[in-house]
Parts: C-alpha cells; sequence; structure tokens
C-alpha cells in the first residue's frame, strides 16, 4: 500500500506543478494511473499517513486533515480547477470533446438516415405548389391565353388564381405526404415551430434546406413544360416584388398576413376537435390572401417560395422582405398563442395529425 500511495503522490506532484502545461501524454498517464490512484484513496483512508512538507506546501492545504490523494479525487469527481486558470480537470474536459462532438455528429447522421423521406415530402410538397402556381398564373395572366382574353378583369382573374392555389394546398395538406411530413412546405413554419420547441434543430435544418431546393426544382421543371410563356413579363416565373405603394407596405402585409395564418394554424391544429379542418383553414386564407394581398406585395408568406421564382427571373428587388417578414410575423403570432395559453398548449408541428402516420416531431398528441 505504501508504494501505492508513493506513486500516486508522486504523479500528483508532477501534475500540480506545472498544471498548464498538460500534454497527450501526460492525460494518457493520468487515465493508466486512475486505478493506482483509487487504490490509492482507499489506502489513505486505512491508514493516513502523514505527509512530508513538500507535498503538503504545493498540493493541500496546512489547515485540513485530508489525504492529498483523496483531495485530487474529489477535485476531479466534483469537476474542479486546480488554480484559478485553466486547471486539469479543465484541460482533460477539453481534450474529450472531439469524442462528444463526434457523438452527437452520428446521432444527427442517424437522424438523417431515418427522417430523410419527411425531407423529400417537404420538397416535394412545395415543388408541386411551385408548379401548380406557373401553371395556373400562365393560363390566366398570359395575353395570349385563351383564359386571359375570356377574363379581362384583373379582380376576377386574381380570384380565380386564389381559389387554385387556395385547392392546391389544402391537397397538399390532407395528402399522404402532407400528413406525414407535416405540410410545412415553408421555411418561416418550421423555423416558428423550432422556436416553439416541436421540431429537432437537425430535422429543421434540413426542412428548410429541402423546401428552397425543392421549390427551386419545381419551378424549373414547370418552366421547361410552358416554355416561353413563363418568361412573359405578366407571368415572369411568378416572382413576387412590392407593388406601387412601395416597400415598406410590402413588408407590413407580409408580416400581418403570415402573423394572421400562423395563429389560424396554431389555434386550430392544438385542438383535437378542430385539428382536422386546420388545412381547410389555411388553404381558405391564401386564397383570400392572393386575391386581396397580391398588389400589395405579390403574396408570398413563404422565403423558398420567394428565392424559387427570383432564382430564373434574376429580379432580386426588395427579396429582403420575404425573407425576413414572414418570419417575424409568425413567430410574433407564435409568441401571442403562448402568452395566451401556454406552451403547453402547443401539441405538435403538423398541421394536420388526424391521421396514422408516423410523426417525427416532439408531438404532444402521441404522448
Amino acid at each position: 500500500m505504501i508504494d501505492l500511495n508513493d506513486r500516486a503522490l508522486a504523479l500528483l506532484a508532477r501534475t500540480s506543478a506545472r498544471p498548464r502545461s498538460l500534454h497527450h501524454g501526460l492525460v494518457t498517464e493520468w487515465c493508466t494511473s486512475e486505478v493506482i490512484l483509487r487504490l490509492a484513496v482507499i489506502s489513505c483512508k486505512a491508514s493516513r499517513p502523514c505527509l512530508t512538507k513538500s507535498y503538503s506546501r504545493e498540493v493541500i492545504d496546512e489547515n485540513k486533515d485530508t489525504c492529498a490523494t483523496e483531495q485530487f479525487m474529489a477535485r476531479s469527481m466534483n469537476g474542479m480547477n486546480y488554480d484559478s486558470g485553466l486547471g486539469f480537470k479543465s484541460q482533460v474536459r477539453h481534450l474529450q470533446r472531439p469524442r462528444e462532438n463526434h457523438t452527437s455528429m452520428r446521432a444527427r447522421a442517424d437522424v438523417m438516415r431515418e427522417h430523410w423521406p419527411e425531407y423529400l415530402m417537404e420538397a416535394a410538397g412545395l415543388g408541386l405548389f411551385m408548379m401548380s402556381a406557373a401553371v395556373v398564373t400562365t393560363l390566366l395572366e398570359y395575353p395570349h391565353s385563351p383564359l386571359h382574353s375570356l377574363l379581362p378583369d384583373s379582380m376576377v382573374r386574381r380570384v380565380l388564381i386564389g381559389l387554385a392555389m387556395g385547392l392546391t394546398a389544402i391537397g397538399l395538406i390532407y395528402s399522404p405526404w402532407g400528413k406525414r411530413s407535416g405540410a410545412h412546405v415553408n421555411p418561416a413554419v418550421t423555423l416558428t415551430f423550432y422556436r416553439l420547441g416541436k421540431i429537432e434543430g437537425i430535422d429543421a435544418c434540413c426542412y428548410v434546406v429541402a423546401q428552397f431546393i425543392g421549390g427551386a426544382l419545381g419551378l424549373w421543371l414547370a418552366s421547361m413544360a410552358i416554355g416561353m410563356a413563363v418568361q412573359h413579363p405578366t407571368v415572369n416565373y411568378v416572382v413576387t416584388t412590392p407593388g406601387p405603394d412601395g416597400s415598406a407596405v410590402a413588408f407590413a402585409a407580409e408580416a400581418l398576413i403570415s402573423f394572421g395564418l400562423m395563429l389560424v394554424v396554431l389555434i386550430l391544429s392544438n385542438q383535437t376537435r378542430l385539428n382536422a379542418w386546420t388545412g381547410f383553414f389555411a388553404g381558405a386564407l391564401v386564397a383570400t390572401y392572393i386575391a386581396i394581398e397580391s398588389p400589395l406585395s405579390g403574396m408570398s408568406m413563404n422565403p423558398a417560395r420567394s428565392f424559387a421564382s427570383a432564382l430564373p427571373a434574376h429580379l432580386w428587388t426588395a427579396f429582403w422582405i420575404y425573407l425576413t417578414a414572414p418570419l417575424i410575423g409568425m413567430l410574433l403570432a407564435a409568441e401571442c398563442y403562448v402568452r395566451i395559453n401556454g406552451m403547453h398548449r402547443v401539441l405538435c408541428a403538423k398541421l394536420h395529425h388526424h391521421n396514422n402516420t408516423r410523426c417525427i416531431f416532439r408531438c404532444g398528441y402521441m404522448a
């Protein structure tokens, strides 16, 4: 037992003598000597031999009748440092972080491998929405289209476009893919549910990336099918730009309609009796907004939707509005809902949860 104490105290003296110059070799020696240190603690408890002044001056407080090895082990277990600077335990913990990061990266990779179908469904959802927008707008707004000649009133055309896009939104929400992924198809919606704690960070990031890519691919496919008509200034890849009243009005309008949509979604989707109707109300709002609000801002409410149009059109006028206003409006709606009803009343991130598909969110319905 005396040999074990001598070896443990010798190692303790070496670590305390140079706590700021810790190297990987010393860390390895400390790890391999852990068994010796634990045995030394047992020995100290049994015999409590006196320590020399050289050891006691450098390692322990003279006013404490405690074995130096016991102090070392207690400090290590309690996460204490050797000195006021970067001590032994902190440096060991710092050197162990890459292993923790590697574990968390592997966990994220496992989540992505498990949830990739939902990511593709989100991409396909916004892609189909953009394809519908391009086709319907071209049919009604392209000057050489027969429907454009039959419907000279722009208000009537906007109402018909709104009805078509509202029905598209409803179809996506109640489709098998929409029931499974949650039918966000909008980065602002996804990030709002992330703020509410209903979606994991890695899933939120993958959803947003998928939405941007899916929207761009959907509009590209639609433009290939439609041809030159989608490039006409009256269609122009269904790009969203501020109306004649300017950017300030467009920003306020985008924030307001985004606030309204998200508030309705939160109120309905978090009530068991009304959850099944969330998609219909959301689609009705989309149709109404297109008919009434689109002259002010183009009616986006969706950063990925505006990006998908601006990319082929090469038109980035006031694009910052469509990146920021929808997110601000929806976050404000979430804040109001939580302050009135409480965070516990946010049950899930799905717009329609009245189905038997799997849910990858932090779901209160499944609890």
